[in-house]
Order: C-alpha cells, then structure tokens, then sequence
C-alpha cells in the first residue's frame, strides 16, 4: 500500500516537474518586445469524417522544442483558425506535439515535423492545417503544412499590420518537413463525466 503511494507520488512529481519544464507563449508576440527573430505561421482546424458534431474543436496549444538544448515551448492557440508569432532562438525546432479540443473534451498528439529559425530574419512556416477525425475511438489527426502564394501574402498583411516597425523586413520561408504526417489522437484526462450515451470511450 505504501509503495503504490510512493510510486504514485513520483510518477505525479515527475510529470509536474516535465510540466514546468515547457516555456509557455502567449499566440502573439507583444509589439513593444518584438524583433526580427520573429517565427510567424497560422494554426488552422480541418475537419474531417461526419461534420454534424456537438462541439465544434479548436486547436488548443502546439510544443515546439529546440533540438540543440532541448528546450521546449508551448504556444497558446485556443482558436479554430488564427495567426501566431513566436520569439524563438534561433536554431531547429520540431512541432512535438498539438493538443485539440472540443467544448470540454481535450484530445493530444505526438507528431514529428521539423523547421530551422533564422536569427537575423523573420520565419514564416506557413499555414498549419490540422484535420480532425470524427470523435470515434482510435481517431487520427493529419498535420499538412501549405504556404502558396496567397497565403505568403495574407501573412505577410498580417505582420505589417500588427507589427508596422517590421515593415520591409526580410521574411524567410521555413516550413516545416516532412509537409505531412499522421498521428493517432488520444483523449487527454481527467475525462469529462458525461451521461454514458454522451460519453466517447463508448462511441
């Protein structure tokens, strides 16, 4: 009885002291504590399968992490559809891991997908589509990263508007490789305690 308490302690200080470890990032970098090592892109939500659903899901967060000191960083989302900055070091960073959500649901991924950040320019790693399986058990997730013209220059209308000092700056497109991946979707606890009909472990 003791030991599975004590294991129970360790495994909880463990993952809080993994939880402490991420940096977190608000969605948008404030004006005033800009510069040019700005990484830029846009978090979009797919969805995918049956579309008459009872919440509509939102990508929550994205875990960036350095590959050279391992530092992680967690940039707030919490949008179906929205643009983000990120002041990063500059170095190669891998998209980890992209945590969903739908009303009080919460689902996680574990994706691999790498891109470099300059440090004398601005790094666009374009338009992120997340597309969502239907909520059913063993549900995917398809990360794919796009970056044509139009949106090249919708982020570029962007930037100039929220950040007009970095107007003329050099922006460099860093998009992130492989440009697609799957990954399984697991629902992220303490579940929601919902009448068992509602519930999706029985989906």
């Amino acid at each position: 009885m003791k030991l599975g308490v004590i294991q129970g302690l360790g495994l909880l200080i463990t993952v809080g002291g993994l939880w402490s470890c991420v940096t977190q990032l608000s969605p948008l970098v404030d004006p005033n504590e800009v510069t040019e090592n700005l990484v830029v892109g846009r978090a979009v939500i797919i969805l995918a399968g049956d579309r008459s659903r009872w919440y509509s899901p939102a990508v929550q967060f994205l875990e960036l992490e350095n590959q050279t000191s391992h530092k992680r960083f967690q940039v707030e989302i919490d949008s179906h559809d929205r643009y983000f900055t990120a002041a990063l070091p500059s170095g190669t960073y891998q998209l980890t891991r992209v945590q969903s959500a739908g009303g009080p649901f919460r689902s996680m991924a574990d994706v691999s997908m790498t891109f470099p950040v300059g440090a004398t320019a601005i790094s666009y790693v374009g338009t992120w589509r997340f597309e969502i399986d239907s909520p059913r058990y063993g549900r995917m997730i398809v990360v794919s990263v796009v970056a044509d013209q139009s949106e090249t220059t919708q982020a570029r209308d962007f930037l100039d508007g929220r950040y007009p000092m970095l107007r003329g700056s050099s922006m460099a497109e860093t998009l992130p490789l492989p440009a697609r991946v799957e990954a399984r979707l697991y629902e992220v606890m303490p579940y929601p305690r919902y009448p068992r009909y509602f519930c999706r472990h029985w989906w």
